[in-house]
């Protein structure tokens, strides 16, 4: 809903509408009243206070199969394991290589070290080293403690490596890898959000923010709200995972990071636009806050709605924990980010009036500057020729999504990370006297009865390099297979494909196949099923919202189709940019989906900006003019606020893992594409081709300028 007031007037003043408009002036007037404002701050103060201290803690998940939904094989190997000997423990995987063979000294030393790894293992015997064909390696699997926590693997693992290190023989290389090594390295990756994330994430907002307002003070204020509203959001996130059992990764942390800053500091530049904007008409501050929330709110309230809701979906129809995890995180740093900037920073802001914009102090009764702006001209260059402005759009849209044409998916174990990790040069170490897959184990649980053609099928399974018996209790039997290929490649996921239909039909076994491998496989068709059911839904939803809010279907449409082209267009440019440019082994599975929701979803946010205000002053004047005005009154604001959701999702990339890297490199310049070309090009080019009919079958797309007559084009 719109503060559109002559639109409003003319509806009446009874009904739902007019009730909930007197509902929110009712609130503002609380927000900003001169003493109430006071009330507003304590209670910012105290919900900072209570929540701060929490903020910096986590509570995250390394165990890969809890984000997979509870039907996966591999899911229901990791609790059929539970009740076989060792199977509440992750493995890792020790290597020693040596470019001679092994000498009688060092095999003795590793026998020895078998012995020593026992005080790290969970409970369970360290398997005997086996010996390569060439002699010239060994390795060894540990069973460290499994659970959901990192604290007591990453214990283990660090002593476990230490121990492999110390005193080695000259000329034997050691390594720590396996499931173990490779979780340990992924949450040691993450090791930055609560640090090094955090304060780029500052950096980069603060140096907009001082670019955009050229104040030395006026940024402080957006950036301590924000600030407080990152660490109670962190503060919600960490009760709800540690209580409420909500699953929480470092990718959800760490996105959940850059959306309340994202997000918060765009909600603080419209608004303090909107605030700027009344002080030139009002003399009285409090007044002038009064009007620029009811001006700014609706459209901040319908944007922030049109994500929240986005994420929600993201959240409630996935069947990957990975993704509902990031939804419900998400979704709770927009709301708290919302929250701040519509009740704290209003309060805060009053409290230092008109000089805290110095030196550029907005004086009453000055015209707006804004109206001949830069962007006042660019409406007047779209305007002239718009049938050709948008051919040009759209031809340099299709342009960039060629890009998508060729580009491989799906990146395995090793290229997760951007940097060397021990993890993977352990791998390597492994796959250059082992079998590949000798560092990432596969398990096959079955009925103990069918033992035998289990582990029969398995051996001779085609990417099957060995099998063994591993475990066995009265029910159950666990064979643990070494595939031939590296772990997570294609041939990998075939040959787990392969084991899994092959052992279907061996008679009473039961067969499930699980293990890293798997679990990736699992996580692959799991992201696969999320894009082709949340996509639709997030459109549909999103479409629903834009009619509902604009009271129009044209539209509503056509601005769903900008931002899927935008998005294409993105997705594609970025694409090619990571495999030739930056060489990029692929994207990863998920990339496209969270692309997707964030694209949309901050796509139409912008477009929610620009023709929410359209729509108001096309209720005074013609539609054609009101896109016009609208552009020029917050052409600059939403650019800043696009470049600060650029900024903070590029900070994504100081983290060391190779999928955040490509999210906050896709998000970024998509953002920069729908804010710099869709947003200030596209759709005015649009709006003004069609004039009134952009908004039918609304009243203004029916009457002139004075109420009556029909509307322009």
């Amino acid at each position: 809903m719109l503060p559109a007031h002559p639109g409003l007037v003319a509806a009446g003043r009874s009904g739902p509408e007019w009730s909930a408009m007197r509902a929110l002036r009712s609130a503002v007037s609380f927000l900003t009243g001169r003493r109430s404002k006071w009330v507003v701050l304590l209670l910012g103060l105290v919900v900072a206070g209570a929540f701060g201290p929490l903020g910096g803690k986590q509570d995250l998940t390394t165990n890969p199969t809890a984000f997979l939904p509870s039907s996966a094989q591999s899911t229901q190997v990791v609790v059929d394991q539970k009740h076989l000997p060792g199977g509440q423990s992750t493995p890792a995987v020790v290597v020693y290589a040596s470019h001679a063979p092994l000498t009688p000294a060092t095999r003795q030393r590793i026998e020895g070290d078998v012995a020593r790894f026992a005080a790290v293992a969970f409970g369970h015997r360290v398997t005997p080293p086996r010996y390569s064909a060439d002699r010239r390696a060994a390795i060894v699997e540990v069973p460290l403690p499994s659970n959901d926590s990192s604290t007591a693997l990453s214990r283990s693992l660090k002593v476990l490596r230490a121990e492999a290190a110390a005193g080695l023989p000259a000329g034997v290389r050691t390594g720590v890898g396996g499931p173990g090594g490779f979780l340990v390295d992924l949450v040691d990756a993450f090791g930055g959000i609560n640090g090094s994330l955090l304060l780029a994430t500052i950096a980069v907002v603060a140096l907009v923010l001082i670019a955009t307002y050229r104040s030395p003070l006026l940024w402080l204020v957006p950036l301590a709200v924000i600030g407080i509203a990152d660490q109670v959001a962190s503060a919600v996130v960490y009760l709800l995972a540690r209580y409420g059992g909500l699953v929480v990764n470092g990718e959800s942390a760490g996105i959940l990071r850059v959306l309340v800053f994202g997000a918060g500091t765009d909600y603080a530049l419209l608004l303090i636009a909107r605030y700027r904007e009344e002080l030139r008409e009002h003399d009285d501050r409090h007044l002038a806050m009064r009007r620029a929330v009811l001006g700014a709110g609706p459209s901040i309230l319908a944007s922030s709605a049109t994500v929240t809701i986005s994420l929600l979906v993201l959240g409630l129809l996935s069947s990957l924990n990975n993704d509902r995890s990031l939804g419900f995180v998400g979704a709770i740093g927009i709301v708290v980010a919302l929250l701040f900037a519509l009740l704290l920073l209003p309060a805060t802001l009053l409290l230092f009036g008109r000089r805290l914009f110095w030196p550029f102090v907005p004086v009453l009764g000055d015209a707006d500057p804004t109206l001949t702006g830069p962007w006042s001209r660019v409406g007047a260059w779209v305007a002239r020729a718009p049938r050709l402005v948008m051919a040009g759009c759209v031809v340099l849209l299709a342009a960039l999504a060629l890009g998508l044409i060729g580009v491989p998916t799906g990146l395995t174990q090793a290229q997760q990370f951007r940097n060397p990790v021990p993890s993977v040069e352990a791998q390597q170490l492994v796959a250059a006297h082992f079998p590949a897959g000798a560092s990432a184990p596969t398990y096959v649980v079955a009925d103990a009865r069918a033992a035998a053609g289990v582990l029969r099928t398995v051996a001779h399974t085609p990417g099957v390099s060995a099998a063994s018996v591993a475990a066995r209790t009265r029910s159950l039997v666990e064979v643990v297979a070494t595939l031939r290929a590296v772990p997570d490649s294609p041939a990998s996921l075939q040959a787990v494909r392969d084991l899994r239909d092959r052992l279907a039909p061996v008679p009473g076994a039961h067969a499930l196949v699980g293990g890293s491998v798997a679990t990736e496989l699992d996580t692959d068709d799991a992201a696969r099923h999320d894009t082709f059911v949340v996509i639709p839904a997030v459109l549909l939803i999103v479409l629903v919202i834009l009619m509902l809010l604009l009271r129009a279907l044209v539209g509503p449409v056509l601005l769903i189709l900008t931002v899927v082209a935008s998005y294409l267009a993105a997705l594609g440019a970025a694409s090619w940019s990571f495999i030739h440019l930056f060489g990029f082994p692929a994207v990863d599975s998920s990339f496209s989906l969270l692309a997707f929701l964030f694209l949309v979803a901050f796509g139409v946010d912008y477009n929610i900006f620009l023709v929410g205000r359209a729509r108001q002053e096309a209720a005074a004047r013609r539609p054609r003019q009101g896109i016009l005005v609208a552009l020029a009154l917050t052409g600059g604001v939403i650019t800043s606020a696009g470049v600060v959701l650029a900024a903070t999702f590029g900070v994504l990339t100081i983290l060391p893992i190779l999928f955040l890297t490509e999210i906050g490199v896709v998000v970024a310049f998509g953002v920069l594409l729908d804010t710099l070309v869709v947003r200030s090009v596209l759709v005015p080019a649009i709006m003004v081709e069609l004039g009134g009919r952009f908004w039918l079958p609304h009243s203004l797309g029916r009457r002139g300028p004075s109420g009556d007559g029909p509307a322009d084009r």
